[in-house]
């Protein structure tokens, strides 16, 4: 019995991810036709086409689907076994991590976080990235080193997360607004004109069903798509920001902030990678610059 080459599986987890020859030569930095010679092997030696044409592109048969989800989660741990072990030194690591998050996130974590590489490895480069989505996908490919969310039904199952902190709601008015003076009860914070955070536009999201509870409804002027520019429009108007309060720590001090005064439900931040990461000595400590930095105190 022939043994098998294990050197395929990377090829055949990028043609899974990709279904197109072209573009799995690209991101191996292969021919095209070295590509399909190996498409060819692995066809061969797992007695299924894998991937079949339909019109001008490929499908994955459905023994491919099938092994998808397997094989992007064996390579990493193949890589990781394979690959020699070297005292990490940081002084002279030269490096560039892509870090995706929202902005407020960075404004409140980022400048320590920085410092932080700048005294302990001050060839590393952080890339801060804009999060539009969800979606997994940038983790997947390598595009992006690090994620910081909340860890959803729709986050990929193969993603590492590591939670760095529980974080809750609070309502965020300029200074001399009529909330930041008396008692602020449901009543009061509903009747006021308020700025949904959404990336979706006016959909409802988990404080209308707070509201809801209680038998009211709040009114949704406009609608953003990040807590920075919210915490900026209440800033200079009287309209009502509700945004996380540990998130957005280091961004609303001039504002006064003040706990909801009906139950909400917290919620943990989490830190995000692809497993592929999970071995690197770099990765791992800059995920853990970036936990010890969200675990200290405002001012710690």
């Amino acid at each position: 019995m022939s043994h098998p080459d294990f050197n395929l599986l990377a090829t055949l987890d990028v043609l899974l991810t990709e279904s197109n020859v072209s573009r799995a030569a690209k991101r191996l930095r292969l021919s095209p036709s070295a590509v399909s010679r190996a498409l060819a092997r692995l066809r061969e030696t797992m007695g299924d086409p894998l991937l079949v044409r339909a019109g001008r592109g490929l499908v994955p048969t459905p023994r491919a689907i099938e092994l998808r989800e397997i094989v992007s989660r064996l390579v990493p741990t193949v890589e990781a076994v394979l690959r020699p072990v070297e005292k990490l030194n940081l002084k002279t690591l030269r490096r560039t991590f892509a870090l995706r998050s929202s902005e407020g996130f960075v404004e409140s974590f980022g400048p320590e976080l920085i410092a932080r590489v700048e005294v302990e490895a001050p060839g590393i480069r952080l890339h801060f990235l804009q999060k539009p989505d969800k979606e997994s996908k940038p983790l997947r490919e390598g595009i992006v080193d690090l994620e910081t969310g909340v860890v959803e039904d729709t986050t990929s199952p193969e993603i590492r997360a590591k939670a760095l902190f529980r974080d809750r709601y609070v309502g965020v008015v300029r200074p001399g607004h009529a909330l930041s003076e008396g008692e602020i009860t449901p009543a009061r914070y509903a009747a006021g004109r308020h700025i949904l955070v959404s990336r979706s536009g006016f959909d409802k999201g988990p404080i209308d069903g707070s509201l809801e509870s209680v038998g009211l409804e709040r009114e949704i002027v406009t609608s953003v798509g990040g807590f920075s520019t919210a915490l900026a429009l209440a800033r200079s108007s009287d309209l009502i920001a509700t945004v996380p309060e540990w998130h957005t720590r280091g961004i609303r001090g001039d504002l006064f902030t003040f706990p909801l005064p009906f139950r909400t439900q917290e919620f943990a931040v989490s830190l995000l990678w692809h497993p592929r990461m999970e071995a690197d000595q770099a990765h791992g400590w800059l995920r853990g610059c970036i936990s010890d930095i969200c675990a200290k105190p405002p001012g710690g």
